[in-house]
Order: C-alpha cells, then sequence, then structure tokens
C-alpha cells in the first residue's frame, strides 16, 4: 500500500470533518506519495529523537498525534527545529500522518480510551465541539484515592489534584491540555475533572468552583492512542512492520 492509499484508508476511519477549525493536521511530510510503505513508526509527537529513530532504523512512514507543523513555517533551514525535521525526512523519503484533535474528537479516540481506561460508563461527549467526555464510575471515592488509582492507570509520573470537597462519582476527561474545559465539564454535571494540563491558577480554585481537579500529564493523558493507531495500520495491512516510539522527554523528580 503507497503513502496515498494508506492516507485515505486513515480518513476514511478519522475523518477529517472532525477537525477543530484552528487546528492543522493530516498528511505532513510526502516526498512521494506513491512510494510503498513497509515500516512505520507511531508516536504521541515527532520529536527530533524520534525522526533520527526512524531514519537509522529505515522507517518509511512516522504517524502520530501531535501535528508536526501546526504553526505556518516562513523558510526551511537548519536553524529553526522544525523545519530541520522536515530536511531529514523530506531527504531519507519518509512521509508524516498526524490525526490531532479529530482523533480526540472520534468514537473510539483519545478521549473515550481515556474514559475506558478508568472505567467509567454512561459516556457522552460534553463541551466544545463534543471534544470532551463525561461519565459515571462504578463506586463512590474518595478524592485522593481515586487521584492514585488515575496514576495507576495512565502510568503518569506525577498527579496534582486540587479538592472541590466532592466524592468522585461523576467524572469528565480531556486528555492533553484541557484547562478551557473546566466551566463546560461543572455545567455538564461533573464532580471530577481529568486532564493532562490544568494549570495552577485554575486549580486553587477548585474548592470555590465545587469541583475535584485531577492534573495527571499531556503525555500519559493521550499516549493510549498510539496503540489504536498501531491497530488501525495492522488492520489495513497486515505486512506492515508497526512499533510504537516512546517521545516523552519531560523528565521529573520525586
Amino acid at each position: 500500500m503507497n503513502v496515498k492509499q494508506l492516507y485515505q484508508k486513515f480518513a476514511e476511519h478519522i475523518p477529517e470533518s472532525l477537525r477543530e477549525p484552528w487546528d492543522n493536521d493530516g498528511i505532513m511530510c510526502c516526498p512521494d506519495g506513491t512510494a510503498e510503505i513497509y515500516r512505520a513508526l507511531v508516536t504521541l509527537d515527532v520529536t527530533e529523537e524520534v525522526v533520527d529513530y526512524a531514519i537509522e532504523r529505515g522507517f518509511d512512514l512516522i504517524v502520530s498525534h501531535h501535528p508536526l507543523i501546526f504553526k505556518p513555517l516562513a523558510s526551511i533551514n537548519e536553524e529553526n527545529n522544525i523545519s530541520r525535521k522536515l530536511i531529514k525526512l523530506i531527504c531519507s523519503s519518509i512521509s508524516v500522518f498526524s490525526f490531532h484533535t479529530r482523533a480526540d474528537k472520534m468514537i473510539g479516540g483519545v478521549n473515550d480510551r481515556l474514559a475506558d481506561l478508568l472505567s467509567m460508563f454512561d459516556t457522552q461527549s460534553f463541551g466544545e465541539g463534543d471534544l470532551g467526555r463525561i461519565g459515571t464510575i462504578y463506586e463512590p471515592m474518595e478524592l485522593q484515592d481515586f487521584a492514585y488509582r488515575v496514576k495507576q492507570l495512565t502510568g503518569s509520573d506525577t498527579i496534582k489534584y486540587a479538592d472541590g470537597y466532592n466524592d468522585v462519582h461523576r467524572v469528565a476527561v480531556v486528555g492533553g491540555d484541557g484547562k478551557g474545559y473546566v466551566q463546560a465539564a461543572i455545567e455538564a454535571g461533573a464532580d471530577t475533572y481529568i486532564s493532562g494540563r490544568i494549570g495552577y491558577n485554575v486549580m486553587e480554585e477548585a474548592p470555590e468552583m465545587g469541583i475535584n481537579l485531577i492534573e495527571a500529564g499531556h503525555f500519559f493523558t493521550e499516549q493510549h492512542i498510539t496503540e489504536y493507531f498501531r491497530d488501525l495500520l495492522i488492520d489495513f495491512d497486515p505486512n506492515i512492520y508497526v512499533e510504537i516510539a516512546n517521545s516523552n522527554v519531560i523528565k521529573t523528580i520525586s
């Protein structure tokens, strides 16, 4: 299967119509649309380390969640980190697909998978673009116990939480940077909201807003989508060798 054929398969499962207007995703880099794909590397982020690994190991394609190109490039040169990666990719005949907000919103995407990971049921969409998910956990829990459970299930290296003085029962989730969805979670009836990044100024207002807030890390609330991309690739063509690369470069000290 060649690059263009494979992208069309992805687009059938992750429709471009779901993309937010401000977003940029899709085919990020395509040196040759007719090139056959034999080896695909899946990652959350197209870091330079991931690019170098793909070149060294002979991959034809990188599939990512976060877009390789998000803002317009004024020039292509080695002084800019994004264009430097593009130069490497083009010279090595490696294509890149990125599926961002449409993978967040789609059925079975980032936020559905995060809700499933936390064993939420009666799950519904909420927020702008129906991007978030809200559902119920089977047994109400104290916030500290639930926060620890979130840490275990996501594999997060650091969990921050702020007490809204509720037991945890009706939970809303947005993977990645979801600080803009807190009010929508409250309006949807959540007593607890989980995202990768919420921020100090919002977290400190949790008691006043009456909602528990849990910040579980951008990477850790979205990394599970790489497994979905891997499974799609294998389903599209079982002969393609697929590998997942860990792109997390942020370290913590505990």
